[in-house]
């Protein structure tokens, strides 16, 4: 009998124009190497997806178009809590090209496996700037709208032109503009249900629904560097950057961005962890005047709509998180924001000691100063 590797399991079917060629589903496939926190956990099925007509031929399946599915980019913003008993669909469409310009702007379109930092420092390369705040921030392009991504004052939405995606319901090919999107702070139409959960109303979200295959750039012409942040500020005096040697380059930003990013952040290869694990809260004018009266040093940033953004590190570094651990979950000694994985390979942090850690943080913060924080990883 022919011998038939047990972590394998070929689809007995074809679609029209693959050649004969069988679509390969993975059985048991290790996760750790495949989410930024090194987790050790398994898919009981994954697929990789590398073209549209991948997600075309899988969705054309009887079988396999009603299970539930989970679509995984670079791992670097999920925790994952157990194995994942849903299809996980690796996305790992690449390519980038210049599609378009306009009168003031590029057009820049990468497929959504591409890896975004390699994304930003090949936009700068090739000439087309707007992009160099966002340098070093992990995990793939097609993430990016998803979680709206953000750092030293742009934000995805700024730069964003259109993307597209697939419906894993209907198997609909679609485009999404900006408006379309839904962006918010941390936020997309991506991140909602498409049936309200109280009733079962109709929503307006694609969480879980939509896999985006692309992503295009809006990528200013006329260049205007964003430098109205304390660490950028800090770093240009640094280098003896002044007025009187001109606006710095975009390279030039994207290279402070990513010493600055390596000084304060920990590199996934080394420590694993997920990035800022919890969003920078809001609050208005009158609950920040009422907090800066008992803790005159917090962090705060005044918005355009009249409310304030008050920096969630440091609230959990005043309460004394920093450093600190619960079972092989920590707080990164340099930037309480970011939660770590304080064990090894072979016995490495588990989901339930993130997410344990992530509560007892919550719970102090909110004590202390009456603000919930709210996770940015998706839970899994």
């Amino acid at each position: 009998m022919r011998r038939v590797h047990k972590a394998l399991w070929w689809a007995s079917w074809c679609w029209p124009g693959c050649d004969n060629q069988a679509m390969l589903v993975e059985k048991n496939v290790p996760l750790q190497s495949f989410n930024s926190f090194g987790i050790l956990a398994k898919a009981l099925s994954m697929l990789r997806v590398r073209s549209d007509a991948d997600v075309d031929a899988l969705l054309s399946n009887p079988s396999l178009k009603a299970v539930p599915k989970f679509v995984l980019g670079g791992g670097s913003n999920i925790v994952l809590t157990g194995d994942v008993k849903a299809l996980v669909l690796k996305v790992e469409i690449m390519g980038k090209q210049l599609v378009g310009e306009t009168a003031k702007a590029w057009i820049v379109e990468a497929g959504a496996g591409e890896n975004w930092h390699e994304l930003v420092r090949w936009t700068l390369e090739s000439g087309y700037p707007g992009l160099e705040n966002l340098a070093l921030i992990p995990g793939t392009v097609g993430a990016t709208p998803v979680q709206n991504i953000g750092a030293y004052g742009v934000e995805l939405q700024d730069r964003f032109d259109s993307l597209d995606a697939i419906d894993l319901v209907s198997g609909q090919h679609f485009t999404l503009s900006a408006a379309q999107c839904a962006f918010g702070y941390r936020d997309s139409v991506f991140k909602h249900q498409s049936i309200d959960g109280e009733g079962g109303k109709p929503g307006f979200g694609l969480a879980g629904r939509a896999l985006i295959t692309r992503v295009r750039f809006s990528l200013p012409k006329n260049f205007k560097p964003i430098l109205g942040y304390a660490d950028i500020e800090k770093k240009m005096a640094q280098s003896g950057w002044n007025a009187a040697a001109g606006a710095p380059s975009a390279m030039q930003i994207f290279e402070w961005i990513c010493e600055i990013r390596q000084a304060k952040l920990p590199d996934p290869k080394v420590i694993g962890n997920a990035g800022s694990f919890f969003k920078n809260p809001t609050v208005s004018l009158e609950q920040c005047a009422d907090i800066i009266q008992r803790e005159p040093k917090i962090v705060h940033y005044p918005l355009v709509d009249g409310t304030v953004k008050l920096a969630a590190g440091w609230l959990i570094d005043a309460c004394g998180w920093k450093g600190k651990s619960i079972g092989k979950a920590g707080v990164y000694e340099r930037q309480a924001l970011v939660l770590v994985n304080r064990g090894d390979r072979a016995n490495p942090v588990t989901g339930g000691e993130v997410m344990t850690l992530a509560k007892a943080i919550q719970t102090s913060v909110y004590e202390r100063f009456g603000i919930m924080l709210e996770p940015e990883p998706v839970v899994v």
